[in-house]
């Protein structure tokens, strides 16, 4: 296979916008994305493109990713929608590199939006509910944040995670998005506050619990034939790994880790010839607190059970050893569904291009990329690392 490289990305505001549509959102993001690469973009220089979304409300259910490409001028260019609940923007990247790996495409967008705040509370709770087992989980009465809250009290009980360890992750991922001019919930908050919060599902708060978001993102992958037309400071997708698992939490082996995020990070830590301690910061998947925690030890960032201690410790804060959502994550940035993985990989890519501003982490050469579908049914992995001159 080809190499794919990261040349732009860009994103919109995430947040309840009733004045926006997925389309105008979705144009705002690609226009994001086009002026970011360094040595310009023709429109017609796209192959092909991959549009991650649920389709909350049954918004275009049919047809979302022509509908939003065709609007931003890339009519004719063939066009799937991917959807994979959460992980649709995330699975959207996959399939770009694997269109530029493969060799049927020199130039991909990738993509992704969400409109989720011009629907009820009911429905949205809905349409988050079918993103996880249906039949057994859902219409029994058990809702998105009660499937975390599950596996939270498992990884308590099991492992003496505390409340205020869950709390440590909503104040650092609120600081650093409080730095984020994107960010829905751009602002810091206490441990106190975050302490306090009132529950929405036993244990968590809600500060543990990401918002429902509006918004879009976009990023542009080539190949290594082309990627010298675009800059000649590239950054390589040079690992990419996926999982699936059971949908239903209740089917699963474990509640307290996410098997289908272990099996991503080994495929894509193995493509990439790297280890976890080869990564210099991640983005990860926490929809909830408890997905963080859950995410440090899936990923290998931790031993399991150890997840508490190092938040606790201050290594993920964005002046730690190893920054975890500098972008603020699901919980501050905020969750449009189906851009959200491709929002992760905007981070990565301001973050290698130090392009992040007050965020921007010292000196990276390895991000990585993780996102989650549902509870755990599905999750992708990405590990992207600077290349400097190789498109010189």
């Amino acid at each position: 296979m080809r190499d794919a490289y990261l040349v732009g990305a860009g994103q919109s505001d995430y947040g309840a916008f009733p004045e926006e549509s997925y389309r105008s959102l979705f144009r705002t993001a690609f226009e994001a994305a086009a002026d970011s690469v360094p040595d310009g973009i023709d429109r017609e220089d796209i192959d092909e493109a991959f549009v991650g979304t649920l389709g909350v409300g049954g918004r275009q259910l049919g047809l979302p990713g022509p509908a939003v490409t065709e609007h931003v001028g890339l009519g004719g260019v063939p066009c799937t929608r991917v959807e994979n609940a959460c992980a649709a923007g995330g699975f959207a990247v996959r399939q770009a590199v694997q269109a530029v790996g493969s060799g049927m495409a020199n130039v991909v967008l990738a993509g992704g939006f969400e409109v989720m705040s011009d629907t009820s509370s009911d429905a949205a709770k809905y349409w988050l509910g079918v993103s996880g087992e249906t039949e057994w989980e859902r219409l029994s009465g058990t809702t998105f944040s009660g499937v975390y809250a599950q596996m939270a009290s498992a990884h308590m009980e099991r492992f003496g995670t505390t409340e205020e360890q869950l709390s440590q992750v909503a104040v650092k991922n609120h600081s650093n998005g409080a730095k984020n001019d994107h960010a829905q919930l751009g602002f810091e908050c206490t441990l106190e506050e975050a302490n306090s919060a009132p529950v929405v599902a036993e244990p968590l708060n809600l500060y543990h619990c990401c918002p429902t978001s509006d918004g879009a993102a976009c990023a542009v992958i080539v190949s290594e034939d082309v990627v010298g037309e675009y800059t000649d400071d590239p950054i390589r997708i040079a690992g990419v790994g996926a999982g699936s698992d059971a949908v239903g939490l209740f089917e699963r082996d474990t509640y307290t880790g996410v098997p289908a995020s272990r099996r991503a990070a080994e495929s894509a830590y193995e493509m990439a010839d790297v280890g976890p301690g080869d990564v210099d910061f991640a983005e990860v998947h926490d929809c909830f607190a408890i997905a963080e925690l859950l995410a440090y030890e899936d990923l290998g960032f931790c031993e399991r059970g150890e997840a508490g201690a190092l938040v606790e410790s201050g290594r993920t804060d964005l002046g730690g050893e190893l920054p975890v959502n500098t972008s603020g994550g699901l919980k501050s940035k905020g969750h449009p569904i189906g851009a959200t993985g491709v929002g992760q990989i905007v981070e990565a890519y301001e973050q290698l291009a130090g392009r992040a501003g007050e965020r921007q982490v010292e000196g990276p050469v390895r991000g990585l990329t993780h996102n989650v579908g549902g509870s755990g049914g599905a999750s992708v992995v990405h590990v992207l690392e600077r290349e400097r001159g190789v498109g010189a």
